[in-house]
């Protein structure tokens, strides 16, 4: 055994376990462990401006590709609290992430000590596991038990907290003998898998619903394996999209009360059997769960088991890793079936028809801009290989309606709790994971404003990527459901800017704010400017090395189509009435 202190074993401890990338914003309680970091040379670091932000940086790098768990740092007392949202972000949608926090010493807790504050009790709601060590020698057991609970079951964060005095106490450590817990996953066995395809052979027109547990799970292709062997189409959760290409045969979009597309809803009210694999029936995606249950039956396999019957209960259910639950499925179905099955073709077809018709316009010549040209226009610049990145309102849900997306991990979006402020610096995270995919992240104006300061961390650390912010200059989700309140209020940002009248009203002068924190940036009036915008900004971003931000200069209200029942979304704006004119980038045009 060696003696070192704590804080080297546990840089030891995060390098053996494959978490070397860390986020976060030194301080005077945490800055013990910054010296280890510094001598051992192995744990890469991006100083955050902001500790939420670094959060949401560890929650970026995590999503973008598997097997990797972000680590963000900071010290006592706000440092702490200011983890707090990206700790319930991340586990409100099952992500692994590292949250450390430095402490006041053991003697001086509960004792009216400068920024000394309980951390554990705040953050246990939204954490996995969260706890104050008390005893050094108990430092690499907690990272052990902390690696081992973000990666078993349903995955999410976990924080340690550190006294000052326990981060520089001496320890036996051996990093050597030092190996990571095993990680144990539920498995479906094959008398559940045999149930499941029973219920298919009474079914007509089945649907397999995959949830961001599919991605999780990495079982991507499994998920496609299955389908094309069942011939079953495939509709996608917002935290799911991604797990089969949009341009596949199969593919039936996403379907729900807010991020869907009017095809997906009419095929999801038209099937008789769901199997969902990897999903939580979550609010966004059932709407009135009266009308998205009626008519069908239900199949729920998911990892985490209190998880079944959390939102209704189930005609059959089972306990397993999304992964191994497509393995177990296609084994029995081809012990069964012995070929690929035929006899959904039809149904297939049907849905692919709706695929091709049932359309949103998005081609708007109007100027101000329409939201929806630029989201045509989106699809138009960037190809397959492109990571979206994105939180929530109107510019999120419309995004979701009108982008492709064509592989697992590329559609990197907080679809649970949505918070303000998030896409940039998980923008930056993602770009930190994957430096050779193309990252284009998308934010209204108020999201975009909220950890705008982010920005220059991607400067100062040359971490490009392109920004697409569309500016109404209002909260223009909020406004939307405040029409059932027959108001509008406190929800408008436009104001004269005495120092940009260039910004006609509309109040910040982001181009400004950009280009003041180090960065680049386009703005965009009219609809025949998006294309050459879009495609230049990839060419500055990989020259200067910096983010460039285009921003789409939009109409101040657009109502975008939602509602309460997956048969009852309102149409604000003109459907597609001649889809090659008025949804000309539309997925199902392709292959119509």
């Amino acid at each position: 055994m060696s003696r070192m202190r704590a804080v080297d074993a546990i840089v030891r401890i995060l390098e053996k376990e494959g978490a070397t990338q860390a986020f976060g914003v030194p301080g005077a309680a945490i800055n013990p462990l910054y010296s280890a970091m510094k001598e051992h040379g192995g744990i890469r670091h991006v100083l955050a401006r902001h500790v939420e932000g670094a959060s949401h940086m560890a929650d970026g790098f995590t999503r973008a590709k598997s097997g990797n768990i972000g680590v963000c740092i900071g010290t006592s007392g706000p440092g702490g609290t200011d983890m707090i949202t990206g700790l319930y972000s991340a586990s409100a949608d099952s992500i692994p992430i590292l949250c450390i926090t430095g402490q006041a010493t053991r003697p001086m807790l509960n004792k009216e000590e400068f920024q000394g504050v309980d951390i554990a009790s705040i953050a246990k709601p939204v954490t996995k596991m969260a706890v104050t060590v008390l005893e050094p020698a108990q430092i690499p057991g907690t990272f052990a038990e902390a690696f081992r609970r973000m990666r078993s079951g349903r995955r999410g964060p976990v924080l340690i907290d550190l006294p000052f005095d326990v981060q520089v106490a001496e320890i036996d450590f051996d990093i050597d003998t030092y190996e990571p817990l095993p990680v144990c996953e539920p498995r479906m066995t094959a008398l559940q898998a045999n149930r499941i395809l029973d219920m298919l052979d009474e079914s007509e027109h089945p649907i397999l619903l995959a949830g961001g547990g599919v991605i999780g799970a990495d079982a991507s292709e499994d998920l496609i394996a299955l389908a094309e062997y069942l011939g079953v189409p495939v509709i996608s959760t917002l935290m799911g999209w991604g797990s089969i290409p949009d341009d596949h045969r199969l593919a039936q979009g996403m379907a729900g009360i807010q991020t869907s597309q009017r095809y997906a809803n009419a095929t999801m009210m038209d099937s008789d059997l769901v199997i969902g694999i990897g999903n939580r029936w979550a609010a966004r995606h059932c709407g009135n769960l009266e009308t998205y249950r009626k008519g069908r039956k239900f199949v729920h396999v998911d990892i985490e088991p209190t998880q079944i019957g959390r939102v209704f209960p189930p005609d059959f259910w089972s306990v397993s890793d999304a992964k191994a639950a497509l393995a177990e499925l296609l084994a029995a179905a081809k012990e069964r079936y012995g070929a690929e099955l035929t006899r959904y073709n039809q149904w297939v077809d049907e849905c692919n028809e709706r695929k091709s018709t049932m359309l949103r316009k998005t081609h708007f010549d109007n100027v101000p801009l329409k939201p929806q040209r630029v989201y045509e226009e989106m699809c138009r610049a960037f190809g397959p290989e492109t990571r979206y990145v994105t939180t929530i309102g109107l510019s999120q849900i419309a995004a979701a309606q009108m982008l492709h997306v064509f592989k697992p991990r590329h559609w990197v979006n907080a679809g649970q709790a949505g918070p303000l402020g998030w896409t940039i610096p998980a923008a930056i995270g993602a770009s930190v994971a994957d430096p050779d995919t193309p990252v284009v992240a998308l934010s209204g104006d108020y999201d975009f404003q909220f950890l705008i300061e982010e920005l220059a961390v991607a400067a100062h650390f040359n971490i490009p990527y392109v920004h697409v912010v569309v500016n109404n200059a209002y909260l223009g989700l909020i406004r939307q459901s405040q029409r059932a309140f027959d108001m509008d209020y406190q929800v408008q940002l436009s104001f004269e800017n005495i120092n940009a009248p260039e910004t006609g009203g509309y109040g910040v002068d982001h181009v400004g704010v950009v280009e003041a924190l180090g960065c680049k940036a386009i703005r965009v009036h009219n609809p025949d400017e998006l294309a050459a915008a879009l495609a230049e900004a990839p060419k500055i971003a990989k020259e200067y090395r910096v983010p460039v931000v285009v921003e789409a200069i939009l109409e101040r209200v657009t109502n975008i189509s939602m509602g309460a029942a997956i048969d009852n979304v309102n149409e604000f704006e003109e459907v597609a009435e001649n889809p090659t004119e008025d949804a000309p980038c539309a997925i199902g045009l392709a292959k119509s």
